[in-house]
């Protein structure tokens, strides 16, 4: 998944998901918990994908997951293209209303304007940049 969208969340918690993303996101998704100040959200697929990984760690390794599978809704955007991001997610993150969704290689992520606004600040630049891409071995 690629590309940055604006987008504003609703008062009964709403996100319409853009449409390049709700093509690549599916009939279902799953909006969970991030390592970043933001929210993921994975397709059917992935998420099976992510859930697998999981699922093959040993017991004592596994516990640690519990807190992202409690705190992970599954989503089914509405007619408009519609996700409702439960009110504990969104504190979690610190999205209030207006929101950036970018697509990030197997899944998106939604962030308040302001923190992802910050973030791109300190991240774009090219040393950043080439620094990312050599770690490829590109």
């Amino acid at each position: 998944m690629t590309g940055e969208y604006r987008h504003s969340i609703d008062a009964k918690g709403r996100l319409i998901v853009p449409s390049q993303l709700r093509r690549e996101l599916g009939e279902l998704c799953y909006v969970t918990l991030s390592m970043d100040k933001c929210l993921c959200v994975y397709s059917a697929e992935s998420w099976d994908q992510f859930r697998a990984r999981v699922d093959a760690l040993p017991m004592s390794q596994s516990r640690s997951m519990r807190v992202v599978f409690a705190n992970t809704a599954a989503c089914e955007p509405d007619a408009q293209g519609r996700i409702l991001i439960p009110q504990k997610l969104r504190d979690f993150a610190g999205i209030k209303k207006d929101v950036t969704v970018i697509g990030f290689s197997n899944h998106a992520e939604i962030w308040d304007s302001e923190e992802y606004e910050k973030l791109e600040a300190e991240e774009l630049t090219l040393e950043n940049i080439s620094a990312a891409i050599e770690g490829l071995g590109i």
